[in-house]
């Protein structure tokens, strides 16, 4: 049960969740009042948080159990190791957990999880589903994870620790831009290895309407167009020592991107979906590298 319940919760989001909630503390100045007291906040942070990446991510399985069956049968419900009650006990759960703590947390915290929680569910439930219509399907997975849990979990923290916080509207901007474009190539890239069952039940991805070459180099242009724009960034801030970090670390990056896609068929299952694992590396990458620029900023 334990291993259908870790697979059932996604552990490559769980894990994204988990660098962003602390990666976002330290961007936001929290190397500076690291404590035990100071902790406090950031784990009823990443409660919720996480509560509410299973919450979306269960409600997801539920209602495409079926497509799932085709697309990917290893899943706990697709592959009956758990039921449907079961399942919608655990998004239930889930849901009254990320909704307490956000209320016990802050009102920028409760305001967070409550859009991202309404986005989360019109993606998945009729009648709106978004998920069937391949721009609102790529633009609710972005926003929610690159622009609104980035933006609310800032303003949370420059809340709780009293303004000390880094994140000046330039620094938000650049992040909330720059992951509303990678959250969109998450949104084109993990639809790629579902084509049939997506084809076979009317949902209109990327990769149904454009093909899956066509749809992955959608994706190619995309993040290649963000890391420019944060290299462009670092340039503008040069000759300082972390700006030249992070336009070295941006370009290794684009180059890893650019040297594994270029070894990925498309049309290839299996090939996609590794390169899909690889690109939630980079994501976990960059919020590492954010880090690290704004700790050695801060110590500068």
């Amino acid at each position: 049960m334990l291993s259908a319940l870790a697979r059932f919760s996604r552990p490559h989001t769980i894990i994204a969740t988990t660098i962003q909630v602390v990666a976002l503390f330290l961007i936001a100045g929290g190397s500076q009042v690291m404590s035990l007291a100071s902790l406090g906040p950031v784990l009823l942070t990443l409660v919720t948080c996480l509560a509410l990446n299973i919450y979306i991510v269960g409600l997801n399985q539920i209602t495409d159990v079926e497509i799932d069956r085709i697309n990917k049968p290893r899943l706990p419900l697709a592959s009956l190791e758990m039921s449907m009650r079961e399942g919608r006990f655990v998004v239930a759960l889930t849901a009254v957990v990320a909704l307490v703590g956000a209320w016990i947390a802050g009102a920028y915290l409760l305001g967070t999880v409550v859009i991202i929680m309404v986005i989360g569910t019109v993606y998945s439930v009729p009648p709106l589903r978004l998920k069937r219509y391949s721009f609102w399907a790529a633009v609710s997975i972005a926003l929610a994870r690159g622009v609104i849990a980035n933006v609310g979990v800032a303003l949370h923290y420059n809340d709780v620790y009293g303004g000390l916080a880094a994140f000046s509207p330039a620094t938000l901007a650049v992040m909330a831009a720059f992951f509303f474009g990678f959250g969109l190539v998450i949104a084109i890239y993990k639809d790629i290895p579902d084509l049939m069952g997506d084809r076979a039940y009317g949902i209109e991805t990327f990769t149904v309407k454009l093909g899956p070459q066509r749809a992955f180099n959608l994706g190619r242009i995309i993040l290649t167009v963000g890391y420019a724009g944060v290299m462009a960034v670092a340039i503008s801030r040069l000759p300082q020592p972390d700006s030249l970090m992070l336009l070295v670390a941006q370009g290794v990056a684009l180059g890893l991107f650019w040297y594994a896609s270029a070894r990925v068929d498309p049309s290839q299952k299996a090939s996609i979906a590794r390169f899909y694992m690889f690109l939630w590396g980079l994501f976990y990458a960059q919020y590492i590298i954010l880090s690290v620029y704004q700790v050695t900023r801060g110590i500068a």
